[in-house]
């Protein structure tokens, strides 16, 4: 058994499955980037034959990444496997990973197929994508709530035929970690040919027990676990990464594998994927989160002064706190900006679209002394954002707040070309001037989510808002970053207008099925 732990990504597949956490072609290539720089040894590009968007996006990630191998999920179907072959022809390393549902209930309820029709979909499927790729990964969806005895005949089957790779998804968050590990161990050990293949586990954290669920696999001899960062993903989330990276990292005498990630890149790929999605991290959370490494406590901040070991297991330098620090301001000239854009993984297509950021970077310069890594990360996003708003722009806005007074706004739109002029009072700045907003747009929506979060440290700092709409069972998130807190809302609202005017550009894989 091999000591090495294969870290399989997820983020842009799964992690997309977050409601309202589409990513557009240009934003996944950047992550696909990020995750390069961590070293991640697979990557999960999305699923090709969910819509024409989806295909482009992972053929664009197959042809971005270099040295991780590009996955393209597909089920057990010939048009999902040609598909996703097609999808990654350019890859330097290309995986299929087909999966079929495999429990009683997905079976009779979902599939209408009898066991004896399922493993024949699954033994074609993965004899068809060794057409493409000898790197060949199959999942028994629903795994968790599947029958022992049909998991070891339907895995043994596609062993024979060329999976390389058996994953294990805990695809409704039922499972809890003894039980998990004790499935993978009995798989292993009843499976005639199981030493031919790698062990896989996907959970999902409906009960907070994803990376539980996870390292106890690993402790029954899992060597490849499915994460996403931060633990985006569809419901409660995955397994989240950098949680399952410094655990074994951290417990060396417990875990009887290595990673090979590159630590000090986590806390730079988590606020990429935070600023991207719009899926702000908690100050509490692990290994990420602002808080991860603070002291409130006297004790506790007397022991780390005399030793830094008292309170602290691992080092905040080594996940990357302080090495993504890079500071650049209005004097920094285009080549020093163009420089740093390449070293976060950012390419610009032409000259006009290199002048367009660098024009951003000096506005934004104006307004704040010292720019960092998560500022330009979220220059190039909003740049983005920007070239999808083609239904309505900001064009200006005016706000009052007065003691006493009821707050309110007047904004200037344009809406098709047409400029438009709404005024409201609401119960502070930020509430009339979104219903201003929404009283030239009517998209008659709910506003479920608002969020604001700091991109950097200081008064000037730039306000990152995220907030949610809700239609007719449509949700979509928007993003505004500026250092007026107001003027970001307003951004994020108009940002998330625009996607609810854009047609549908895809069906979520769950859809059709998910692992």
């Amino acid at each position: 058994m091999s000591d090495k732990l294969i870290i399989f990504d997820t983020t842009l597949r799964d992690g997309e499955q977050s409601p309202g956490a589409s990513m557009t072609r240009d934003e996944k290539v950047r992550i696909a980037k990020a995750l390069e720089r961590l070293r991640v040894d697979v990557i999960e590009a999305g699923f090709p034959s969910a819509s024409p968007g989806d295909f482009d996006a992972v053929q664009a990630v197959a042809r971005a990444v270099k040295e991780s191998a590009v996955c393209a999920l597909a089920r057990a179907l010939d048009k999902d496997i040609d598909r996703a072959g097609e999808a990654l022809k350019e890859a330097n390393r290309a995986r299929i990973h087909a999966f079929i549902a495999t429990s009683p209930i997905h079976m009779q309820r979902k599939l209408r197929m009898e066991p004896d029709q399922v493993i024949e979909y699954a033994v074609k499927a993965v004899k068809r994508a060794r057409q493409y790729t000898d790197d060949v990964e199959f999942s028994p969806e629903d795994a968790g709530r599947s029958e022992e005895d049909f998991l070891c005949r339907i895995l043994e089957a596609v062993i024979d035929v060329g999976a390389t790779t058996l994953n294990i998804p805990d695809t409704v968050g039922y499972s809890v970690p003894e039980q998990f590990g004790r499935t993978i161990r009995r798989l292993r050990e009843r499976i005639p040919n199981s030493d031919k293949a790698v062990f896989s586990v996907h959970c999902h954290n409906d009960l907070g027990l994803a990376v539980a669920n996870s390292l106890s696999a690993v402790m029954n001899g899992a060597r490849q676990i499915e994460c996403t960062i931060n633990g985006l993903g569809e419901r409660a989330g995955n397994a989240a990464l950098e949680e399952i990276v410094m655990a074994v990292k951290t417990r060396k005498d417990v875990f009887p594998c290595r990673v090979d990630i590159d630590t000090r890149e986590i806390v730079a790929c988590s606020k990429l994927v935070s600023n991207i999605t719009g899926f702000p991290v908690q100050p509490n959370k692990a290994i990420v989160g602002a808080n991860a490494f603070a002291h409130e406590s006297g004790i506790h901040q007397d022991g780390v002064l005399k030793s830094r070991e008292t309170y602290e297991i691992m080092s905040a330098e080594d996940v990357g706190w302080t090495t993504n620090r890079m500071v650049l301001g209005k004097h920094s000239g285009r080549n020093a900006f163009r420089t740093r854009m390449q070293e976060l993984g950012i390419e610009f297509g032409s000259e006009k679209e290199l002048n367009d950021a660098f024009q951003h970077f000096k506005d934004l310069a104006d307004k704040k002394h010292e720019i960092f890594d998560e500022d330009l990360q979220a220059l190039i996003t909003e740049a983005g954002v920007e070239a999808e708003d083609e239904r309505v722009k900001l064009v200006a806005l005016k706000v009052c707040s007065e003691t006493g007074e009821t707050p309110s706004a007047r904004v200037t739109l344009k809406v098709e070309n047409e400029e438009m002029t709404g005024t409201a009072k609401g119960g502070g700045v930020v509430d009339a001037s979104l219903k201003a907003i929404e009283s030239l747009v009517h998209t008659e929506s709910t506003l479920s989510l608002y969020s604001v979060n700091s991109i950097t440290t200081g008064t000037d700092a730039q306000g990152e808002v995220t907030v949610r709409l809700e239609k007719g069972g449509r949700i979509v998130n928007g993003q505004g970053a500026d250092t007026d807190i107001v003027i970001a809302s307003a951004k994020a609202y108009i940002n998330a207008v625009n996607k609810l005017l854009a047609p549908r550009q895809r069906m979520h894989p769950q859809v059709a099925g998910d692992v």
